[in-house]
């Protein structure tokens, strides 16, 4: 069977390299183990805390020094509605107010009323928990991860103005269980070997170039992934050959050979219709999913589709943020044959890091096109690796069509587009 037969759905594996600027932060600590401030937040909650708008916003910052040694910024900054108080524990000289330990408190400019708590627990603005005030006797709770709620109003039973006042550990340990606190202390040593892992992918990236319909079948030879022609003139990957090459890498090490290429173009799972099935042949809009999941599976050894693919997330609600306001919408999670919309991979990937170290994943990204009737197509695979460093900083690296390229452009490109991701084991050793 010609398993890809739309020369544009080829043109959408070639793409460029883009840099993203991402902060380094410094070696953070355990969450318990962060220094409390709760003596400076009861020593200013009159002065700074509760005290009318005008007269906070007034006031100048200082640094004051907690008892272990950690320095505070302690400043206002405001915008139309709000402002806040911000208590910014110092990192390698400045105050960036997304350092682990930061507190703040936003207000409403016109009547003083809190709106909510924020505090950083780990050195990385796009985590945090939040605190709002809910009755006079209770407090609601969320936990954000990469503008997803992995915890959505979670009831506590503190009024908010004793939050003004408590250490932030005593908060959370009321939440008890409902606090995920393992997405705020990862061990960076468990995932030395995907560090390993990646460093030695992309030592190897210049022996390769992009091709269309490109593969390298269980020879060694560069052939064409339709008819399994060997390749004229010089050889290159697709970005589902390239994939493949991955997982040769993963596995030759420890069985001594490649991945037969007719397999993998198998169909895998009851992933068709009598609808879908009339055009497979000339439009053969499973092939990603396919390839992906026969990947997996000969990678993991797994024996079901439930081990091979990514069918759950830990949110259900996202923050949808756009000319400077933002919007809570529900998630869908994932969709069977389809996986999870594009707009929720970022901390998806973040919680699956957390949760199963030691796994990278194949994206089979789709969506419906024409020409008529339009329908759902596979379209394009890519790499994902995401991973914390050796200081506890969360990244993701991406590979695609013979190359590393952006995770930020990535998301940039599909928007709208839904993502299936599939699991592979990884261990510190690569050798396609």
């Amino acid at each position: 069977m010609n398993r890809i037969r739309l020369n544009r759905r080829l043109a959408f594996c070639s793409f460029f390299v883009a840099a993203l600027v991402i902060p380094v932060y410094a070696l953070d600590v355990p969450t318990h183990a962060i220094q409390d401030d709760s003596s400076l937040r009861i020593s200013i909650k009159d002065i700074w805390l509760t005290e009318a708008p005008g007269v906070v916003l007034a006031k100048s910052s200082y640094i004051h020094t907690l008892p272990g040694g950690d320095r505070i910024q302690v400043r206002t900054e405001g915008e139309r509605d709000e402002y806040m108080i911000i208590l910014a524990r110092e990192q390698e000289g400045t105050f960036p107010g997304w350092a682990q330990g930061s507190w703040i408190l936003t207000r409403r400019r016109d009547t003083g009323l809190p709106e909510r708590i924020r505090v950083f627990l780990r050195s990385d603005p796009y985590t945090y928990v939040q605190f709002r005030p809910f009755t006079a006797d209770k407090s609601l709770l969320d936990v954000v991860v990469y503008n997803a709620y992995v915890v959505h109003s979670q009831s506590l039973a503190i009024p908010f103005e004793r939050l003004l006042v408590i250490p932030v550990e005593d908060a959370l340990k009321t939440a008890g269980e409902g606090f995920p606190r393992r997405y705020f202390d990862p061990d960076p040593g468990r995932y030395r070997g995907l560090r390993e892992f990646i460093g030695l992918v992309r030592q190897r990236l210049p022996e390769l170039s992009f091709r269309d319909d490109g593969a390298i079948d269980e020879q060694g030879r560069y052939v064409f992934i339709r008819n399994l022609e060997v390749q004229d003139g010089p050889g290159g990957l697709n970005c589902s050959g390239f994939a493949k090459w991955i997982v040769d890498g993963i596995l030759r090490p420890h069985t001594g050979k490649r991945l037969a290429i007719p397999p993998l173009k198998e169909p895998f799972g009851n992933r068709s219709s009598s609808f879908s099935e009339a055009y497979e042949r000339i439009r053969d809009p499973f092939f990603g999913l396919d390839w992906t999941r026969n990947l997996a599976a000969a990678a993991g050894d797994f024996k079901t589709l439930e081990e091979i693919e990514v069918q759950k997330g830990s949110f259900a609600s996202i923050i949808r943020r756009k000319d400077g306001k933002s919007s809570i919408r529900a998630y869908p999670g994932f969709l069977q044959n389809t996986g999870f919309d594009s707009e929720g991979l970022h901390p998806l990937l973040y919680t699956l890091a957390i949760d199963e170290p030691g796994f990278i994943y194949l994206a089979s990204v789709n969506q419906e096109l024409g020409p008529a009737p339009r329908m759902r197509q596979h379209f394009h695979v890519a790499v994902l690796a995401p991973y914390f460093t050796e200081a506890g900083n969360f990244r993701i690296a991406l590979f695609e069509s013979a190359e590393e390229t952006s995770f930020a452009r990535f998301k940039t490109r599909y928007p709208g587009h839904y993502i299936n991701l599939v699991r592979i084991p990884v261990e510190g050793v690569f050798d396609p």
